[in-house]
């Protein structure tokens, strides 16, 4: 179990350290703005001041992403899911009605998560068997998980799995993702004869890519 404690040098910044047995020294940035430093038992506080110095450009530059894309689940505030604009409200329960998503006051952010998971297992279901019966593609079972590392994936057998997360993704951007893991089931790598079937069906897919790279921090949120 690490120590932690602030950073002297840093409590602007509000910096937390975690000391441990570990080697090396790394640095993240929190969703709500805040640097945590995890470090060896022996290194300085001076030492660590140095480096968030070093590192105050890319620290800035992580800021202004998790502001950017900072999730808001007061009442009144608004959601962006599947492309559409939705409006949070107190409820007894999660659910989404109209242009409204109910959400109780305690424990929203599970409430919200469990109610993404089954959105997303609906619109991603039904989006993936139309695309693979338009154009021919064979896979084993769909998959809804609670993956940050990426959108989507599919395994040697065919199963395709999908981060809950993708509700937050415009359709033209959930086309993408489902286009690109059933393009995996004939090309299990990202060679150029996976990119052309990719580009088959969707020839603007660098367009697409480009803006779910840009979303990329939305995968911290929940």
């Amino acid at each position: 179990m690490g120590i932690v404690e602030p950073c002297k040098e840093q409590e602007n910044l509000q910096v937390s350290v975690i000391r441990s047995s570990r080697k090396t020294i790394s640095l993240s940035v929190n969703e709500d703005g805040s640097i945590v430093v995890k470090a060896p038992k022996y290194v300085r506080d001076a030492q660590i001041a140095r480096m968030i110095e070093r590192h105050k450009l890319w620290i800035a530059r992580r800021r202004r992403e998790s502001e950017q894309f900072r999730l808001d689940l007061s009442d009144g505030a608004a959601l962006m899911l599947f492309g559409k604009r939705y409006v949070l409200a107190a409820g007894r329960h999660a659910v989404l009605k109209g242009d409204t998503i109910y959400l109780p006051k305690k424990d929203r952010a599970a409430a919200l998560i469990a109610l993404l998971k089954n959105l997303a297992r609906i619109t991603m279901t039904d989006l993936t068997h139309n695309i693979a019966i338009q154009y021919g593609f064979s896979f084993g079972r769909i998959r809804i998980t609670s993956a940050r590392g990426r959108w989507g994936s599919c395994s040697q057998a065919g199963t395709i799995s999908y981060s809950f997360r993708t509700a937050f993704l415009t359709q033209t951007e959930e086309l993408y993702v489902v286009v690109h893991e059933l393009c995996h089931t004939r090309h299990m790598d990202h060679s150029a004869l996976f990119w052309r079937e990719v580009a088959k069906i969707l020839p603007n897919y660098l367009e697409i890519r480009k803006g779910i790279r840009a979303k990329g921090v939305i995968m911290r949120w929940l």
